[in-house]
């Protein structure tokens, strides 16, 4: 009995997340489609749609499980202790004199190795 309640529930959501596909594909075919009226009423149009397309994927167990997902998620992000600012500026500039710094090694690592293959092969000045 339950397998047949879960079968029905997910031919329900197919069935709930293609008719949001259709009304997604409907908003813009209908954007182009009524080209001829003002761009604000068209542009109302597709984002009504996209709303009600959004709020039909929501009501599927897909929908709901990425919704939970979002609320958790939501929850770890107010745990992350951000940086000060001061703590920010001293990384970046960390950052941007290593990178300087590994610049100037590989540019005198890249001046020796072609001086050494200029003495190898005579072609040097």
């Amino acid at each position: 009995m339950a397998a047949r309640a879960e079968s029905n529930s997910s031919a329900i959501d197919t069935a709930k997340l293609v008719l949001a596909i259709g009304l997604l594909i409907a908003g813009v075919v209908g954007f182009y489609y009524f080209s001829q009226y003002l761009l604000l009423y068209r542009v109302l149009g597709v984002v009504g749609l996209t709303i009600a397309s959004m709020a039909m994927i929501l009501t599927t167990s897909l929908g709901k499980s990425f919704w939970g997902f979002l609320k958790e998620a939501r929850v770890e992000v107010r745990k992350v202790v951000w940086p000060t600012r001061q703590e920010t500026v001293q990384a970046t500039l960390i950052v941007v004199a290593l990178v300087f710094v590994v610049g100037l090694m590989l540019w005198f690592l890249d001046m020796f190795l072609f001086w050494v293959i200029s003495q190898l092969t005579g072609q040097g000045a």
